[in-house]
């Protein structure tokens, strides 16, 4: 008897409980959780757009596009240290003047090729921060920003004070063309598709971080830092792999970009404009995810070229007006806002500054 009512039982079970038959993937989709792979295909469709996009490009556009690519590059690079870890670096530009003036050091002085040298500027300036980062990471909040900020410093004052090997003040010049260069410049063709190749990189590099063990250190530090120790979590060596990464990605960008300009100067590659950029570009699009540094990074381009071109005057007051009415609206950035409205079904922005106590 009680093996004849046992299917019925399970049946009746099934039918109270719906979900219960549904496969569990399917169940995730309904419940508006993608699966992996449709992240990767994204990607995949969007290099192969902006592949396509550079025949339908003039010039200027085209630099224009480039120079995104090179910001993608870089907030994503400082998203691993301000957005998942929580540490807000204010001395990236340091790292990114790093691996220019590296670049330089051993194309002029040391007569090796441009491709030689930009994996080598990338790895000293992830040495540079793993060094600096052991003692800088024992401090926190603006304590950390400050410091970092001072090293961006140190390095520029360091370059104006060897003109013999870094041009000083005056700048110093790559070779590029003629018998005497080690490497060709590449043109406007190619540094398109070099910039490309380090956002794409910038992005996988965060990508398979966040998805990773590593990634779920970094947010437990970002959560509460002596919790995560308490559990088993070496928090050291999560947050010097992170600055460390973060700082060679943004040596990467520093290098080519060097290589872009042909002619360098101490002012140029350590503009604190630079950093100033990377961090309102992940705030804006949404710290600690993967697609917000990318559309912080192009949003701002765009309403950047727009703003220049039809309000040359008051082009950049308006800018800095838009930036904060952003993070007053979105103080959690687009991503993170899209993402919790679309599971809450609430988009009112005023709810949202409610959220936040603003």
């Amino acid at each position: 008897m009680s093996s004849t009512n046992a299917p019925n039982s399970t049946a009746t079970e099934t039918a109270e409980r719906p979900e219960a038959a549904v496969p569990s993937r399917a169940r995730r989709l309904r419940n508006g959780r993608r699966p992996a792979w449709l992240g990767w295909v994204g990607g995949l469709a969007v290099v192969l757009g902006c592949l396509a996009l550079q025949s339908q490009l003039y010039t200027g556009q085209e630099r224009t596009v480039t120079t995104v690519f090179m910001f993608v590059a870089l907030a994503s690079a400082w998203n691993l240290i301000g957005g998942y870890t929580g540490y807000a670096c204010f001395g990236q530009v340091g790292f990114f003047g790093l691996g220019g003036y590296t670049t330089a050091f051993l194309v002029v002085h040391g007569g090796l090729s441009f491709w030689l040298a930009l994996p080598l500027s990338a790895a000293v300036a992830a040495g540079f921060a793993a060094v600096v980062g052991l003692p800088l990471l024992r401090l926190k909040g603006h304590y950390f920003a400050v410091a970092t900020l001072g090293v961006a410093e140190g390095l520029r004052e360091l370059v104006l004070n060897v003109p013999r090997w870094s041009g000083g003040g005056a700048g110093i010049t790559i070779p590029t063309a003629g018998a005497k260069a080690p490497t060709s410049w590449i043109g406007n063709d190619g540094f398109y598709l070099l910039f490309l190749a380090l956002a794409v990189l910038s992005v996988l590099v965060a990508a398979l971080i966040s998805r990773g063990r590593t990634g779920y250190a970094l947010r437990a530090v970002n959560q509460d830092e002596d919790a995560a120790a308490s559990m088993g979590i070496n928090t050291t060596r999560a947050k010097t792999l992170a600055f460390g990464l973060s700082a060679g990605l943004t040596g990467a960008a520093g290098s080519a970009y060097a290589f872009q300009q042909v002619t360098i100067f101490p002012a140029r590659l350590f503009d604190v404009d630079i950093t100033v950029l990377m961090v309102v570009m992940v705030v804006i699009g949404g710290a600690a995810t993967i697609a917000g540094p990318i559309l912080g990074a192009v949003g701002i381009a765009a309403v950047s070229e727009y703003l220049r071109q039809h309000f040359t005057e008051a082009h950049t007051f308006t800018l800095g007006a838009l930036v904060i009415a952003a993070v007053v609206l979105l103080p959690q950035g687009v991503v993170n806002f899209t993402r919790d409205a679309a599971r809450t079904r609430d988009f009112s922005l005023l709810t949202n500054i409610r959220r936040y106590r603003l």
